[in-house]
């Protein structure tokens, strides 16, 4: 039984959700997201919900319900409220920059690492160690911040890098000596 997938997802007063054939379209005041789901689930949209039910009780079935239901519900948030991901960079002489509507960051190597803009996110530098990634689709800034944390992932010596807003680093204990 799927905990998840049983849940109705709440629909705002200003998003629609429409279904035509396997493809999901959600709009809302922030854009609009479309995603393909699979067949074996089906789609009900009711007046302030959308529930989800699936065909069969096998295993792949069972695990593409709650699967379907979390994206959906996902979609729903990031075209009325969108979603966030902030990174902080630590380290001495670490910096980021905006150049147009490129990203760089220098973070110790021998040039400056650049990060082009993507057409639906968006990168603020509000100051020149913090990074904010926002947009509408979860994954799409997930992947995004990933890409700029894996330029320097922190280390767990001294800690240097790039990390996430809350993200905490275990340290190691260095060589003890004789």
């Amino acid at each position: 039984m799927s905990r998840i997938g049983n849940k109705a997802v709440a629909i705002p007063e200003n998003v629609e959700i429409t279904q035509n054939g396997a493809t999901v379209t959600v709009k809302g005041p922030k854009g609009e997201l479309s995603r393909e789901i699979s067949s074996a689930i089906t789609l009900k949209v009711e007046e302030t919900e959308a529930i989800f039910t699936r065909s069969s009780d096998d295993n792949r079935t069972k695990a593409l319900h709650g699967t379907t239901r979390a994206n959906v519900h996902n979609m729903v948030e990031g075209v009325s409220t969108g979603f966030k991901k902030t990174l902080k960079l630590v380290g001495v002489g670490y910096r980021a920059s905006k150049q147009g509507d490129k990203l760089v960051l220098n973070v110790g190597y021998s040039h400056p690492v650049e990060f082009e803009n993507r057409e639906d996110l968006t990168v603020e530098v509000p100051d020149s160690l913090t990074v904010i990634v926002s947009g509408i689709s979860k994954q799409r800034v997930g992947d995004l911040a990933a890409e700029i944390r894996a330029v320097r992932a922190p280390e767990p010596y001294k800690g240097k890098g790039i990390r996430y807003e809350n993200e905490v680093v275990r340290r190691k204990e260095g060589k003890t000596g004789k």
